[in-house]
């Protein structure tokens, strides 16, 4: 066995005890997590750490722990994990008078390729971003969108494996935040590469992610699958349809010891006292006169179910 071939099972990211101090802050509390996935939500309120974990990721700042990237460690390694990650900052960090190809071409040149093998990936990465007929332009006179794709652009243009994109739909109108998705939706099977967007904006991972990690105050509050995250694991609550009359059927159950949330006029939520079955469900909407159309496992939104990890302190799902 190779140690190429060791490292290529490795997961996408490894995280033992990670500490991050700022003075008397602490930013990131002791982390510890396995991370992988194709494109994986990094969630949570500002302030949480995300940004912090990503700098400590690409071994541009210190900290105390462990972190491994593509198998290497961060504060090790950091040169050459940047040589195969791709980072779109929060923040703006163009050059004063550069154009679009300008710009990317120096991120190519900066991660190590020759000048003219990066001008042609600039133009590819440019042309990618739906930025080819306004290449040549300033990017001090470009829209908040325009520049957003520039950022994804010199992120891709040295063909990473990886894409840490840092709240890359920020301050985008509905349309251009759309356009946003969709190409980052693309990149995994155009580009191979995996991505971890970093972002407060719930619904962006909802449509996009298959994998979330949750951050909270520092910590590491969830790490999982979307569908494990929204299937709220070791639920017992049900979602049912009827024909008719939801409300009838809660309030017969509800008698019959079940907690029951009537979300419309044919479907209602509905906990099972301790020891019953979705028999009890189907004999009571009997005995109702009432047609039962489906029922199945209650799957909350990913933004009740954010709500609810970061709503507990004790909560945190660690490897």
């Amino acid at each position: 066995m190779t140690d190429d071939a060791a490292v290529a099972r490795e997961p996408l990211i490894v995280l033992e005890r990670l500490t991050k101090r700022y003075g008397t802050i602490i930013a990131l509390d002791g982390v510890n997590a396995i991370v992988d996935g194709q494109v994986i939500g990094l969630l949570g309120p500002n302030g949480a750490g995300k940004s912090t974990l990503l700098k400590a990721l690409l071994g541009l700042i210190p900290y105390q722990g462990r972190a491994r990237v593509l198998g290497l460690d961060a504060a090790e390694h950091g040169t050459s994990i940047r040589d195969r990650v791709g980072y779109m900052p929060e923040q703006e960090a163009f050059l004063a008078g550069m154009n679009a190809v300008e710009q990317c071409t120096y991120a190519g040149e900066l991660s190590g390729l020759p000048r003219t093998e990066a001008m042609q990936r600039a133009h590819a990465a440019l042309y990618y971003a739906g930025l080819e007929e306004k290449r040549y332009q300033p990017i001090d006179g470009y829209s908040t969108g325009m520049k957003q794709r520039v950022k994804l652009a010199q992120a891709l243009v040295h063909d990473p494996e990886i894409l840490f994109l840092d709240e890359p739909t920020n301050g985008l109108d509905p349309r251009s935040r759309d356009e946003m998705l969709e190409l980052i939706t693309e990149l995994p099977g155009r580009r191979n590469c995996a991505i971890v967007l970093s972002t407060h904006l719930l619904p962006d991972v909802e449509r996009i992610c298959d994998q979330a990690v949750i951050m909270h105050k520092g910590r590491v509050r969830f790490v999982g699958t979307i569908d494990e995250l929204r299937g709220a694991r070791g639920s017992t609550a049900l979602a049912i349809e009827l024909k008719a009359d939801a409300a009838q059927l809660a309030e017969v159950l509800t008698a019959a010891g079940a907690t029951c949330a009537v979300d419309s006029a044919v479907t209602l939520t509905v906990t099972l006292p301790a020891g019953s079955t979705t028999q009890l469900v189907f004999r009571h909407a009997r005995d109702a006169g009432l047609q039962v159309r489906s029922i199945g496992v209650h799957r909350q939104t990913v933004e009740a179910a954010f709500l609810r990890v970061i709503g507990d302190e004790s909560a945190q799902v660690a490897p």
